[in-house]
């Protein structure tokens, strides 16, 4: 791992700490899954969005990001014609008609409507979640925020991840910024004893069976659990590595 990617990592890991590592676990996921994919309009770098796929982490809810950056061209015209106004994280439920702003109804219609027990933050503590979501922001300079050219994938990639993982934000960080869709795996931890690096479960729990739905789809798919991994149908890659997926995304993608 390079040096500059490495202090990468060191701002990311921060980031996450000053959100108190919320989006790690999903101890109790929503009772049923959508049957047609949540589409949600947001951008990395938004305080409000991130308190959306903090709770979609938890609640084990995968879901179609269209990055919406500003100065974007691809996802944000779209964002504002449907919901009326720019304002975002915007979720889009093909399965139920809905379409709502707001990340505090939003958090409460999909624990609602999927059989969640997590509901948002309200009064001081929802001031307390967005000034921690803040600091998280600032702790990235704000990456994630503003559109970069790119050359617009003919089908959604894919990604294996989950909100609170340091790598996996650099990652994410970079499909926002050009504006690349993908269909977001979460791949939060399912049991406590999953909790750090996966060196720690494989040398401590080596034998205890992988939980959750998509470890165990990524198990099943890749040979091991490790996010992030990105899966790009247009091209047949699939890989591990945050390093490594973000010279492979500006290679295909940045113009």
């Amino acid at each position: 791992m390079s040096v500059v990617h490495q202090l990468k990592v060191a701002s990311s890991v921060l980031a996450s700490t000053a959100r108190g590592w919320r989006g790690s676990l999903s101890f109790r996921p929503t009772t049923r899954q959508p049957e047609k994919l949540l589409r949600l309009y947001e951008f990395e770098a938004s305080p409000f969005c991130r308190l959306v796929r903090e709770a979609l982490s938890e609640m084990d809810l995968d879901v179609l990001i269209l990055p919406c950056p500003a100065g974007g061209t691809r996802f944000r015209p779209e964002a504002v014609q449907l919901g009326g106004k720019s304002l975002f994280p915007f979720l889009v439920d093909p399965n139920t008609g809905r379409s709502l702003h707001e990340s505090a109804d939003i958090i409460d219609y999909l624990a609602e409507t999927y059989g969640g027990q997590l509901r948002a933050p309200r009064g001081l503590r929802r001031t307390a979640s967005i000034a921690a979501s803040v600091t998280t922001t600032l702790a990235r300079a704000a990456r994630g925020l503003k559109a970069a050219p790119s050359k617009a994938p003919a089908q959604p990639l894919a990604l294996y991840s989950f909100e609170a993982s340091p790598y996996s934000r650099l990652v994410r960080e970079r499909l926002c910024e050009l504006e690349l869709p993908y269909v977001l795996h979460n791949t939060a931890k399912a049991r406590w004893e999953d909790v750090g690096p996966p060196q720690i479960r494989s040398t401590f729990f080596p034998e205890l069976p992988v939980e959750g739905r998509n470890r165990v789809a990524l198990l099943s798919r890749a040979g091991r659990v490790q996010v992030p991994y990105l899966v790009d149908p247009n091209t047949g890659t699939e890989m591990f590595e945050s390093e490594a997926i973000l010279s492979y995304l500006d290679r295909i993608y940045a113009a």
